[in-house]
Formats: structure tokens, sequence, C-alpha cells
């Protein structure tokens, strides 16, 4: 019996024809979407059966299948992933990897009786195709789970592992039968409800009745890595598919979950409540030269005993500094790009490396004014100010006291799965004017993942935003606890400039991106803008139209990334 297979080669996305040996004939593995080894090319790889019993190609030999290696996606997935490599110009195999067990898989648990009782409880958000629900950052999620899990089998994402985790033990202890993905691939693939991060979009679910994404507008569900997909996006694919309802919870809900369904929220009351205080420090007044990064309420703050975490997005030390005497900057006499203080006390510059002492060059003034201070000069100016220990954390990792009970570093230390009574953004304006589309949404889902460690006001949670925009739609959003002001805010703005989910926006770049944008010719409502590092920038008034044409040229050989709808884009 003649079968397809798609290698688990990236740089093939093709099918061949194998035979089935006879003996694999009544094996329960066997099947689409089974996982088996071929020869190509003279080596052994990995593929996927993607049709079974298909007409061979004439005049041509056809090789056995080497080995049949386990259970793998079934039919929907294998679907799933031509579509999704269409919607982010990837290739189906970088899907089917993930969609894959970590580990082979050669039979099922048998499923046990189940000890959740189907309940009515929030209906209405599985009504249809579903709801988008903007809750409270401090609400409890659990419930929303349960009536998920109560209609069958439930594919629930969650941004981050430490949540994951949490939950499926919660959905477990009130008797669901719980898969955590990818360890509870065969379980998922038996029928349990499986919860999980981005990867888990891809989990297997045979007996799929409902899908709900938590923290729907996160980062953490795109791919900076080519292809960007979403695992948000894919989720509501599968459920479309399926006909099944997907419900998007969030705090503050993207554009492109108001857009895609309707829209439940909870009374003025009730949401504010959830919220903690926030506290706008208007800096307008201060001399944007001389000011530091610490306001007397927020110095305060810090003193007054109680538990604090302070964000800054810069790491490093001092990444701008100017002569105290004659107040140049200090930049290498090499290259002219800027230099900062290392560990040593030497000016390193941040282009090439080259180092000098720490001199300025126009006067031979070793007094140095930090105009741009970095994570380890605030932590050091921080235990200065509070007079005990400071802990610094980065995305490297942690450093100081386990206990501390002040905290600075990058957007990490929201991750940290600590509480803080005060969570203050030292600089809030970088992240407002970040140089990307979708800033002040970031922006605003920074202050979201603060107000969750902080806890609501009614616990004494607080929030502290330093700014010299205090009027801009993400601080109002912010300090009135109602996210549609940055909504609405947003949509004018990215309705105007065609910009997602108004319109579809993609980056070519790579060393063969000029010679795929010469295949690539100008379709019709392609608008291309090449800049001067070899990038191009591809904007459609929607979708269809963008992928349509990306997927209708032929990639030449050589590095190529395409990145449909990049989270970092300009």
């Amino acid at each position: 019996m003649p079968v397809r297979v798609l290698p688990d080669v990236v740089a093939i996305d093709r099918e061949f024809t194998y035979t089935v040996p006879e003996s694999w004939a009544d094996d329960p593995r066997f099947g689409v979407g089974a996982m088996v080894r071929v020869v190509l090319h003279g080596r052994r790889v990995g593929g996927w059966i993607t049709e079974v019993d298909v007409e061979p190609p004439e005049g041509v030999e056809l090789a056995p299948l080497a080995k049949l290696s386990g259970r793998g996606p079934d039919r929907g997935l294998i679907e799933l992933s031509q579509w999704a490599a269409w919607r982010w110009a990837g290739r189906r195999a970088h899907f089917l990897r993930t969609a894959s067990p970590p580990r082979v898989v050669a039979a099922l648990p048998r499923p046990p009786r189940s000890r959740l009782a189907p309940t009515g409880d929030y209906a209405d958000l599985f009504e249809d195709e579903g709801r988008t629900l903007r809750q409270g950052p401090a609400d409890d999620l659990l419930p929303i789970a349960l009536a998920a899990a109560s209609r069958g089998q439930a594919l629930i994402l969650v941004p981050d592992h430490h949540r994951a985790d949490e939950l499926a033990r919660r959905l477990g202890r009130e008797g669901a039968w719980v898969a955590r993905h990818p360890d509870g691939w065969a379980a998922a693939a038996a029928g349990a409800t499986v919860v999980g991060t981005v990867s888990a979009a891809w989990a297997p679910a045979p007996e799929l009745a409902a899908v709900v994404v938590i923290d729907e507008h996160d980062e953490a569900f795109r791919s900076e890595s080519a292809p960007t997909w979403s695992g948000r996006d894919v989720a509501i694919e599968r459920a479309r598919r399926a006909g099944v309802p997907c419900v998007l919870l969030s705090p503050v809900p993207s554009l492109e979950a108001l857009r895609s369904r309707s829209v439940m929220r909870p009374s003025r009351a009730f949401e504010r409540a959830s919220w903690p205080q926030v506290e706008v420090v208007d800096r307008r007044s201060e001399d944007p030269g001389r000011a530091g990064l610490y306001s007397p309420q927020l110095v305060q703050a810090l003193r007054d005993g109680r538990r604090a975490a302070c964000v800054l997005n810069r790491r490093g030390r001092s990444l701008l500094l100017a002569c105290r005497v004659c107040g140049e900057l200090a930049v290498c006499t090499e290259c002219g790009s800027s230099m900062r203080q290392d560990d040593d006390k030497r000016l390193v510059c941040r282009v090439a490396g080259h180092s000098r002492p720490l001199v300025c060059a126009e006067c031979g003034s070793t007094g140095m004014r930090n105009l741009r201070a970095g994570i380890k000069r605030v932590r050091e100016e921080v235990e200065a100010l509070v007079r005990t220990s400071v802990a610094e954390v980065t995305s490297s990792g942690y450093v100081g006291p386990p206990t501390a009970r002040v905290v600075v570093g990058t957007e990490a230390v929201l991750h940290l799965g600590r509480p803080f009574d005060v969570v203050a953004f030292l600089e809030f304006d970088q992240e407002l004017l970040a140089p990307r589309f979708r800033a002040r949404e970031q922006a605003l889902a920074l202050i979201a993942r603060a107000a969750r460690i902080a806890g609501p006001r009614d616990e004494g949670g607080k929030i502290m935003l330093q700014t010299r925009l205090p009027d801009d739609p993400v601080v109002q959003a912010a300090l009135r606890a109602d996210p549609a002001l940055l909504a609405r805010s947003e949509r004018d703005r990215r309705q105007e400039l065609s910009l997602p989910p108004y319109g579809a926006f993609a980056v070519v770049s790579g060393p063969v991106a000029g010679e795929f944008m010469e295949r690539f010719g100008t379709p019709l409502g392609v608008q291309i803008a090449p800049d001067a590092g070899g990038q191009f920038f591809l904007r459609a008034p929607d979708y269809d139209t963008l992928c349509n044409a990306l997927a209708a040229t032929e990639r030449p050989t050589g590095r190529l990334r395409i990145d449909v709808d990049p989270i970092r884009a300009i």
C-alpha cells in the first residue's frame, strides 16, 4: 500500500511516496499522522505520513518505509499545518514538529471515569464561536477553566509555565482529567483536557469541545523566530475548524481579540476594584538633563518598608555618559559611537568594543555624569537610598539576597512569581515611545502583569508610573482601570495607517531577500518599502492578499527570513 510522507527536513517542503511493509497493516500506530523513518537521498530521516492508499507515480520503483516510530499528529493537525505554513510563510515541518510528542508514543492510556460534573456556569461565554472576556488582572480564572473542561475535552492555553502548572493542579483537584502539555501528549491524544503554553495550541485533541486562551494579549503566545506564528491565532483557527467555541480572556484585550468576537466585560465598579492603585509621577517640570530616576514619591515608597519592585528595561551599567566639566558625551574616538562604563571602570565602545580609561577625550576630566543608567548602576543607587541589600533581576538570572525586600530589574522582575506591594516603572516613557507599532499595547500589558503581582487596591496594591507623558492613553487607561481608553485610541490610529488587525504586515530579510523580492514582483494590493539595511517591508489590506502573494513566490536557495506580523516590527 503506497503512502505519502512529508520528511522532517525544513528545506524540503514536498511529499514523497513510499510503500508500507505488510507487517504494519494491523499496527494500531499506523495511519495518517504516524511518525516514520524513511530513506531520503541515501540517509534516514524522520517524517509524517500525510496520506494512505495513494496512487503510486508511474514508472517509479518505490522504496519501503524504514521504521514505524510511533503516533504523531492526526489528520486535523496535518491540515492545520498547511494553513499555518500559508498564514506565516513557513514550512509544514516546523509546525508538525511542534505538534509531535516529545518522546515516542506507542500506546494511549485508558481514560479514567470522569469526576467532573457538567455545569451550565459561564454558558454565555461559550455560545456560538465564543466570546472575548475583559476580566480584572486579579480575577481567579479557575471557574472559567472548569466550565470549559465540563463541556468535554478542553484546550486551555496559558502564557507561562508557572501558571500553567498551577492551573493544571487545581483542575485535577476538582476532578478533571488533565494533561500538562507536552509531557501529557499521550493523555491528550486519549481525550484529556490539555493545559499548556504556546506549543499546546498544537496538542492532540480528538474530542475537542472548547478552547480557552488566558491572557491572549501576552507576547509569550508569539514566536519571535520565523515563522512568527501566534498560538492564540492557531487556537482560534483550530476551534473554528472543529466547530467549537473559543474564549479569549485578558485584562487588556488586544485589538485582534476585540475585533474577532463579541466582547463581555464586568461592571466598572467590579473591574476597577480588581486593579491596584495607580500613581502617576508627572516629571515634565523637571530638567531632563539633571533629573535622575528617583523622584521624591519613589524614594518615599522605597523607604517605607514595603516590598517593592523597580522596572527599567535597560541592561548594563551606564549606557550614556557625559563629562561633568565640559559636558561632552563619551564617544569612541575610533568610530564615533557612544561608550559605556564597564565593571573595570573603563569606557567601552558599544559598537566595535574599543576601550580607553575613564577620561574625557576633550578636556581630560575623569568625572562623568550618567545620563542613562542601566540596571547594574540602578541597583547600586537604590541600595544607597534604602540602606539595605537590593536584588537584581534580568533575563540572565537573579543576583542578590533571595528574600530581598527591594528588587530592581528589567521586565523579567514581573515574572518572578513573587508578590510585591509596590511596582514602580522608573522610566515608563521608554515603553510608550518604543519604535514598534504595538508599543502602547505592549506597555499596557506590562502594567497588567504588574497589577497581577501587586494585587488589588483594597489589599494595598500600588503601581507607580514615572513619565513625562501623563496624558498618554496608556497612562490614562491604567489610572482609570479602563483598557477601553487605549483600545479606542489604537483602533483609530491603526485603521488610519492600515496596520494589523486592519491590514497585513510582513518583513523580508536575509542574504537572498533581494532575489526573493525580484521574484515577488509587484502583486496587486501589496505595498513594498525597502530600507537601507536590506530589509523589505510589505503591507497589504488583508492577510489573504499578502499570504497568497508570498506563497506564490518561489524561494531562492540561501538564507531567507519572512516575518509575518512580527511583534517587534517598527
